[in-house]
C-alpha cells in the first residue's frame, strides 16, 4: 500500500486546488495564474506589432475612454466574476479583421475590423459582455486543463516547471472555445447587459451583423457558432425581463469617426 501512498497524496493535492466551473468542468488553474496568464499573452501581443498592430492609447484618448467606460459600465453592474482581481481592460487591434478575444485574467481585445461593421453600440456592449464572459466564467484555462493533460498540470500547480506557464501562455492565441463555452458567454452577454443602459441582446444584433458578409468571419473561427445563436439571447433577453432598446447613438458613432 505505501507504493500508493504518493499519487493518492497527490490526487488530493490537485482536487484541494482545482475548482470547477457550472457545467462541471476541471480547471486546475488558480483565478492567480489565470491572471498570470493573462498578462504574458498580453506582453507577448505587445511585443509582435507586425502580427498586432494595437492602436496607442496616447494617439487616440477618446476612443480608448469610450471604450474602457463601456467594460467599466458591464464590470460594475455587479455580476461579474472575478471583478476585483481582473482588470478587464480593453485593447484596440488596429486590422480588417472581424473578430475580438479575451485571454485569462480579463485582458480584451476588439479589432477596428468589427467595429466598423457594427451598428450600434449595444451591439459593440454584446460583443464585450461576451469576452468578459470568458475570461470571467475562466473558459481559456477550462480548456487548457483538457489539453494539457494530468502530469503537465501536475507541474504548473507544485510549480516543477517553471518554464511551463510561458509555454502554456503561447498556445492561448490558437485556442478554440466549445459550443457550451460560447452559449454560455452568450446567456451571460444577456445577464450583465439586464441592468445597463445597452440592449441586453446585443450580442444577437452582433451576430447577426456579421453574419450578413458573403464570407465567414474571423470570430467564427475561434468562436463555434451554434445553432439558433441569435434566438436564444433574444429568448433570454425577454424571459428576463430585460430592455433591448437602443438609445442614441451619436457617442457611438463619434468613437467610430476617431478610429482610423
Amino acid at each position: 500500500m505505501k507504493y500508493l501512498r504518493k499519487p493518492i497524496l497527490l490526487l488530493s493535492f490537485i482536487l484541494t486546488f482545482a475548482t470547477c466551473s457550472e457545467d462541471g468542468d476541471l480547471n486546475v488553474f488558480s483565478v492567480e495564474q489565470d491572471l498570470e496568464l493573462g498578462r504574458q499573452t498580453n506582453q507577448e501581443i505587445r511585443n509582435t506589432p507586425s502580427d498586432y498592430p494595437i492602436l496607442d492609447t496616447e494617439d487616440y484618448p477618446e476612443a480608448y475612454s469610450y471604450l474602457q467606460r463601456m467594460v467599466n459600465d458591464i464590470v460594475q453592474q455587479g455580476d461579474v466574476a472575478h471583478a476585483d482581481v481582473f482588470p478587464y481592460e480593453v485593447t484596440i487591434i488596429n486590422q480588417d479583421v472581424q473578430n475580438a478575444f479575451a485571454t485569462p485574467g480579463g485582458y480584451l481585445y476588439v479589432y477596428t475590423g468589427l467595429i466598423d461593421v457594427l451598428d450600434n453600440e449595444s451591439e459593440l456592449a454584446g460583443v464585450l459582455a461576451h469576452e468578459i464572459a470568458h475570461s470571467a466564467e475562466r473558459h481559456s484555462t477550462n480548456q487548457l486543463t483538457k489539453q494539457y493533460g494530468f502530469s503537465t498540470l501536475v507541474s504548473v500547480i507544485t510549480g516543477g516547471d517553471p518554464g511551463l506557464l510561458s509555454q502554456i501562455a503561447g498556445s492561448l492565441l490558437s485556442l478554440r472555445f466549445s459550443r457550451s463555452d460560447e452559449a454560455e458567454a452568450d446567456d451571460r452577454s444577456v445577464d450583465y447587459l439586464c441592468n445597463t443602459r445597452y440592449a441586453a441582446n446585443g450580442a444577437a444584433g452582433f451576430f447577426e451583423s456579421i453574419q450578413d458578409g458573403s464570407s465567414p468571419p474571423e470570430f467564427f473561427s475561434s468562436h463555434p457558432n451554434p445553432d439558433n445563436r441569435v434566438a436564444d439571447i433574444n429568448a433570454r433577453a425577454q424571459e428576463q425581463n430585460c430592455s433591448t432598446t437602443t438609445g442614441d447613438q451619436t457617442a457611438f458613432q463619434q468613437f467610430k469617426a476617431d478610429l482610423p
